[in-house]
């Protein structure tokens, strides 16, 4: 039995094959995005991520800021004579400003440069992006201790609980208090 090529026919199957998966392919990209949590009755997300786009609004996330500290505040029973420590503290709490875009001309510079001298510039900036955090870590803790330093012993437990209960990232998957529990 002789064996007979169709090259059409192959050729034909092949640009029929492709075409389904190209079909296929933007059926898929263009599926509708799962529904977001309905707000509650509060105005607020429902759900184990409520507050998260807050985070890419700098408007609510200001909002969210101030809630806090004023509830803060309430609970601390901040006195007149601590009001100055409390002032420092809550500006030193603000959010860094994100940084400029870069310019279409420092676009243009960057661009200009070899991959070697773009890795290396971006590891620049990134240093000196880390030295900027690490600077506002250390005024936030300077502030922190200053405000500590003139509550009263009843104001310092009542500040630890909230702070317990908020944690370094507010209970998230980094936010569990740092340590391991240590086992008795």
């Amino acid at each position: 039995m002789k064996f007979a090529f169709n090259r059409t026919a192959s050729l034909n199957s092949l640009i029929l094959a492709g075409l389904l998966a190209t079909a296929g392919a933007g059926a898929m990209a263009q599926a509708p995005a799962a529904p977001t949590a309905a707000p509650t009755a509060a105005g607020k997300p429902a759900g184990p991520h409520e507050g998260r786009m807050a985070r890419h609004d700098p408007a609510k996330m200001q909002a969210m800021i101030a809630k806090h500290q004023a509830e803060l505040k309430a609970k601390l029973k901040i006195t007149p004579a601590q009001e100055g420590a409390w002032t420092s503290y809550t500006a030193a709490m603000q959010p860094p400003a994100h940084g400029a875009r870069p310019s279409p001309e420092q676009r243009a510079e960057f661009d200009k440069l070899t991959t070697p001298q773009r890795i290396d510039k971006m590891k620049e900036m990134r240093a000196q992006r880390m030295a900027e955090m690490s600077a506002a870590m250390d005024k936030r803790g300077e502030a922190t201790k200053a405000l500590y330093a003139v509550l009263t012993p009843e104001q310092q437990k009542t500040f630890d609980a909230e702070h317990k209960k908020h944690g370094p990232h507010h209970g998230g998957p980094r936010g569990q208090g740092g340590a391991a529990p240590q086992k008795g």
